[in-house]
């Protein structure tokens, strides 16, 4: 399949199809692992390294130049592995499911098994879809050097050390048994009560910066668009935010009342402690 303009010839439909219908195969697996573990993490997990191998397959077919395909390559793998391992070790492996996951299963009741499978399928539908800003980043034109993808590198450097880093600090404050039912309030947390996604979310809007202009760059909207809806509407902060008023109550409703959601911004002062005018 011959580029042409920094893009397919041809629909590149057939690939990202292909892509899909791949990781039915590996979500249709890992369900059927976390019906013996009970521990729905490993879709996350799948959803990363998935990606890894999609990406991959789609260089195989690239005529890109061998810069162009390993940068592409380099992105990917750094992101989705990084945040695959994290989610494997901080998860998985010797860990108990993520509460959110027990709520689920908890409000699907006896269709559990059925709406899990559903959720693993989406996964994979989530995997084609978000594969498509490597895609465009993969067949474009320009030579990595272009200054509108360097400003782009520079964003995807910021996202993902951010994200990274919350991440730490998080899994550092949960290590101490001091802070057993408390709120972390360290580092990121102090100004976003969810620095993680915000930077996950910042991570997808730089391949709309480095791809800017280029054939097929509508598509990399897919990106912040389709992750800040879920991040901010559907799996993420609504989900986060339940379980952690039904485990830390009126702590974390004093974090709410002072600390941004999504955007990082210094802290207001508590409602109960403002100064009488």
């Amino acid at each position: 399949m011959e580029p042409e303009n920094g893009i397919f010839a041809s629909d590149p439909l057939p690939l990202v199809l292909a892509a899909y219908l791949f990781m039915t195969v590996v979500m249709g697996a890992l369900w059927a692992v976390q019906r013996k573990t009970r521990n729905a993490a490993i879709g996350d997990v799948g959803w990363c390294f998935g990606l890894i191998l999609v990406v991959l397959w789609y260089a195989t077919q690239a005529s890109s130049s061998f810069e162009r395909i390993a940068l592409t390559v380099m992105l990917v793998t750094l992101y989705a592995g990084r945040l695959g391992l994290h989610i494997l070790f901080d998860r998985v492996i010797g860990k108990q499911e993520d509460a959110r996951y027990r709520r689920l299963r908890e409000e699907w009741g006896e269709s559990e098994s059925a709406k899990m499978l559903a959720y693993f399928l989406l996964q994979a539908l989530a995997v084609a879809a978000f594969s498509l800003p490597f895609l465009v980043l993969m067949w474009n034109p320009r030579p990595p050097s272009a200054l509108v993808e360097l400003i782009g590198l520079i964003i995807w450097g910021i996202a993902v050390s951010g994200e990274a880093r919350a991440d730490r600090q998080l899994a550092h404050f949960r290590a101490d048994p001091r802070n057993r039912g408390r709120v972390c309030r360290e580092g990121l947390w102090a100004y976003s009560r969810h620095p993680n996604y915000f930077f996950e979310w910042l991570h997808w809007c730089s391949y709309v910066v480095m791809t800017l202009g280029a054939p097929g760059w509508v598509f990399t909207w897919i990106g912040p668009i389709g992750m800040g809806f879920a991040l901010l509407k559907l799996t993420g902060i609504p989900r986060t935010e339940a379980q952690a008023l039904s485990s830390r109550g009126e702590e974390y409703k004093a974090y709410q009342a002072t600390t941004n959601a999504f955007f990082p911004w210094f802290p207001r002062p508590r409602p109960d402690m403002a100064t009488p005018s």
